[in-house]
């Protein structure tokens, strides 16, 4: 099985506040919180994912 491979936005900032994201996986948006990295993880359909990121934009 292929791993994540995870990403912070360069808009994070230096607080930890944030998410990562891993696209590396076909059909698959992974996504954690970048404080808790093994807390789990949240896989999104890449239509799910689109769907969900005005609601995390400011």
């Amino acid at each position: 099985m292929t791993a994540y491979v995870f990403v912070k936005s360069t808009y994070s900032t230096g607080s930890g506040e944030c998410i990562e994201v891993a696209l590396n996986i076909p059909r698959t948006v992974a996504i954690r919180d970048s404080k808790h990295p093994t807390a789990g993880t949240i896989r999104l359909t890449p239509d799910a994912w689109q769907a969900l990121l005005p609601h995390l934009q400011d």
